[in-house]
């Protein structure tokens, strides 16, 4: 999918809303795309006998984080009337993973049924209004609701250079000291206020995700390389003299390495794949 706009997300079933909805939203400079029904993600998973907490990593609800990592949407419209998506279970899953609980919900229901719209609001929805409400005001809703990224701060942010804790960090990743570089970024991250603390964000919860390999941990793992891209993405392709675009690919590649290998198989990593933060070069000087 195409993201030179921002996207939105619809969890709608009904044409006519569905039709309203895509036309206001390219009119606001969004694209749109949609979940009408839980079996476009597949069949779902047998239940498991205790509850795993954080991100769903198997059947619907583990491909619907996934996609939604994936794709980093501005906004997640969830019609309360549609009966095919189980709203009550994804908006908590949603709200309560780490990867996903940055994104905006916005619900829209049957005016009369203020139980339904408490539901969604105790299941962790932003918003829920009225279907009349959302019909009547969906341009402002929109506008008020989705968060698309700050590119021009992260630009700014990302023409300043690291800090020295940051490098020595990277220094620590690049050399497999994956424990020693979480310490040095976390203090790195802490002391930037500024948009750039992303970056060494990110990079920390890569190291983790390697640590969560050494020590065998899938769920870990998978869950750090999940939660890592609402950090990356946001970022110019280059920050602070760091290769995002290529570190971005790594993550997708190490990620999809430990999906096909699964639980089960994770002594067979291929670490060549952990490959170290790369720099872009800095242009000549002019003589």
């Amino acid at each position: 999918m195409p993201r030179e706009l921002p996207l939105i997300v619809g969890f709608v079933s009904d044409l006519l809303f569905a039709v309203k909805i895509e036309n206001v939203a390219q009119r606001l400079g969004y694209q749109v795309a949609w979940i009408g029904a839980a079996a476009e993600l597949g069949e779902e998973a047998p239940p498991l006998p205790y509850p795993v907490p954080g991100e769903r990593l198997s059947g619907r609800a583990g491909k619907l984080v996934e996609q939604l990592v994936r794709w980093q949407p501005a906004l997640l419209i969830f019609d309360l009337t549609n009966d095919q998506i189980p709203w009550r279970q994804w908006i908590a899953n949603l709200k309560s993973s780490p990867a996903t609980r940055r994104l905006p919900i916005l619900c829209f229901g049957p005016h009369i049924d203020g139980e339904t719209a408490q539901i969604a609001q105790n299941a962790g929805a932003d918003a829920v209004v009225a279907r009349s409400r959302f019909a009547a005001t969906l341009p402002e809703l929109i506008e008020k609701h989705a968060h698309t990224p700050d590119t021009a701060a992260a630009a700014l942010a990302c023409a300043e250079p690291l800090s020295a804790q940051a490098e020595q960090g990277i220094a620590l990743f690049n050399q497999g000291h994956y424990y020693e570089a979480h310490e040095e970024l976390e203090h790195a991250w802490i002391a930037d206020k500024g948009a750039g603390r992303d970056l060494y964000r990110a990079i920390l919860q890569i190291a983790v995700c390697y640590l969560q390999i050494e020590r065998q941990n899938y769920r870990g793992a998978v869950k750090m390389l999940l939660r890592v891209r609402q950090w990356l993405n946001p970022l110019p392709d280059s920050c602070r003299g760091v290769n995002v675009a290529r570190l971005r690919q790594d993550v997708q590649v190490v990620y999809e390495a430990l999906v096909s290998l699964g639980a089960d198989k994770l002594s067979q990593f291929d670490w060549s794949l952990a490959r170290p933060v790369a720099f872009i070069p800095s242009p000549p000087s002019p003589n």
